[in-house]
C-alpha cells in the first residue's frame, strides 16, 4: 500500500505547505517557478520539511526533462549518463533543459560532487542538491559558488502540520476523505506536536492509525498515544510544557541540579524539542546566571548547538550537562533587573537628551554645535572621571546596575567601587 505521505505529496505550489520564509506568492523565489527563470539551488534541512516535493513541483513548472537521484545508493556511473543526455538535448535541435535532483547529497564525496562542475558550468544541467547537513561544511565551494542560491528548509510548525493533516482527512481523491471514521481536534494537534516538524511522519502516523481502526472509529488522544507509542499527557494539556519549563528554570535558579535535570528529562520525554529547551536554557544563562559567571552563556550557547547538530538521543547528554553547570554555578540577575529598571525610566520619565560631549562629532560643523569636550578614557589610563547618564538622570545618581558578591561578578562590583572612588 501506498504511504499516506507519498499519496498527499503536493504537486503545485498552490499545495505546498510552510517555507513561509522563502517561499510565498512574489518571492523571488516564487516568481523564478512560475516565470520559468528558475536556475540551480541546494536545499538544506531536516527531514519531512519539503525539500523533495519542492524539487518535483519545480521540475515540473519548467516543462524540462527531469532525473531525480540519491547520493546514497548513485554514483558517477549514473551522473555520466545523465549528463550525457541532458548534453545532447541541451546542444541538439531541441535545445531543452535537464534538471537534475540528487537528495543527500552531502554523502557524495569531493570527486563524485566535482563530477558536475563542467556541466553546471556549460548549463548543461540545472540542478537542485538537498541535504540535512549545512552545506557550507558538506558541500565543495565550487559547486556552492556554481548554484544561485541556498535555501534553508526549516521545520515546520504545528499549526502547519495541523493543516496538511486535515487536508489528507478531508481530500477524497488522494486521501481519507472516502474513509468512514471520526477524529477529536486535540489528536491531531498531538500528532502534529509529537511530529516535531516532519510532514511525512505526521501523515503515515496518520494513515496508520486510520487502516487499523474499525469502520466508523474514533481517532481520539489514546489511539494517537498508541501508534506514536509515546505518552500525549505533554501534549493534550498544552500547559505542561510550559510548567515543566517553568519548573526547569526555577529549579536551576535555587541551584538544585537534581531538580533541574529531572525536569530535563520529563521535557524530553514528554516530546520537547532541542530549540524549545535550548531557547529556555539561553535566557537562564543570562537572566539567573549572568555576571556572576559571565561564561555561561558562552558555554550554554555552544551545549545548544552542539544538540541541534547531533540531535536526539545523544543530545540528552549535551543538554544535561548545560543544565547542570547551570545549576551549580553562582546565580545573579543583576542584568535582567538593570535593563528592566532602564526600560521602565524610559516609558515614564521625560528624559533629557543624549549629553552634548557623547554625540558624533566626527563632521565639519560639530563643534559649532557645542559637540565637543569628550574626554577619551583610553588615554587616561583606562578611566576618567566624566558624565554619561543624561542630565536629570545623572542629578538623580540614577543606578541601574546593582552588582552582587556572588561569583565573578564580586570582582566586577569591587572593580566599579574603585573607579567610583576617583571620581
Amino acid at each position: 500500500m501506498i504511504p499516506l505521505s507519498t499519496r498527499m505529496r503536493p504537486e503545485s505550489l498552490e499545495e505546498f505547505f510552510g517555507q513561509q520564509h522563502f517561499l510565498f506568492k512574489d518571492s523571488l523565489l516564487y516568481n523564478s517557478i512560475v516565470n520559468k527563470t528558475f536556475d540551480s539551488a541546494i536545499f538544506f534541512g531536516p527531514s519531512g520539511t519539503g525539500k523533495t516535493t519542492l524539487a518535483r513541483i519545480i521540475a515540473k513548472e519548467m516543462d524540462a526533462d527531469f532525473y531525480e537521484l540519491n547520493a546514497a545508493t548513485a554514483g558517477i556511473k549514473e551522473l555520466k549518463e545523465i549528463i550525457d543526455k541532458a548534453r545532447l538535448k541541451f546542444f541538439g535541435l531541441q535545445k531543452e533543459k535537464t534538471y537534475l535532483y540528487v537528495d543527500e547529497f552531502h554523502r557524495w564525496n569531493k570527486l563524485q560532487q566535482d563530477s558536475l562542475l563542467k556541466a553546471l558550468e556549460e548549463g548543461v544541467l540545472r540542478f537542485i542538491g538537498s541535504t540535512t547537513e549545512n552545506p557550507y561544511f558538506a558541500v565543495n565551494n565550487a559547486i556552492l559558488s556554481r548554484v544561485r542560491s541556498v535555501y534553508e528548509f526549516k521545520r515546520l510548525l504545528p499549526s502547519e502540520i495541523a493543516a496538511i493533516l486535515k487536508n489528507a482527512i478531508s481530500n477524497k481523491e488522494k486521501g481519507l476523505g472516502r474513509l468512514d471514521f471520526h477524529y477529536e481536534e486535540t489528536a491531531l494537534e498531538i500528532i502534529a506536536e509529537m511530529s516535531n516538524g516532519d510532514a511525512r511522519i505526521a501523515l503515515d502516523t496518520l494513515g496508520f492509525i486510520c487502516d487499523n481502526i474499525s469502520p466508523g472509529g474514533m481517532i481520539d488522544n489514546r489511539i494517537v498515544a498508541e501508534a506514536m507509542q509515546r505518552k500525549t499527557n505533554f501534549y493534550d494539556k498544552s500547559e505542561d510544557k510550559f510548567n515543566l519549563l517553568s519548573a526547569l528554570q526555577k529549579s536551576v535558579r535555587g541551584s538544585d541540579p537534581d531538580a533541574a535535570v529531572h525536569y530535563l528529562a520529563r521535557l524530553l520525554e514528554g516530546g520537547a524539542d532541542i530549540q524549545m529547551i535550548g531557547r529556555r536554557l539561553l535566557v537562564m544563562a543570562s537572566e539567573d546566571v549572568g555576571i556572576a559567571y559571565p561564561s555561561a552563556i558562552s558555554i550554554v550557547t555552544s551545549c545548544v548547538q552542539a544538540s541541534l547538530i547531533v540531535g536526539l538521543p545523544e543530545a540528552r547528554i549535551i543538554l544535561a550537562e548545560a543544565v547542570i553547570l547551570l545549576a551549580s554555578c553562582p546565580k545573579s540577575n543583576s542584568a535582567v533587573t538593570a535593563i528592566e529598571s532602564a526600560l521602565a525610566d524610559i516609558r515614564v520619565k521625560e528624559i533629557d537628551d543624549v549629553p552634548l560631549h557623547l554625540k558624533d562629532g566626527h563632521y565639519s560643523g560639530a563643534a559649532a554645535r557645542g559637540i565637543q569636550g569628550y574626554k577619551y578614557p583610553h588615554a587616561y589610563g583606562g578611566f576618567v572621571p566624566q558624565q554619561y547618564l543624561p542630565d536629570n538622570l545623572y542629578k538623580e545618581g540614577v543606578k541601574y546596575y546593582k552588582p552582587t558578591e556572588n561569583g565573578k561578578e564580586g570582582a566586577f562590583k569591587r572593580f566599579l567601587e574603585s573607579l567610583h572612588e576617583q571620581k
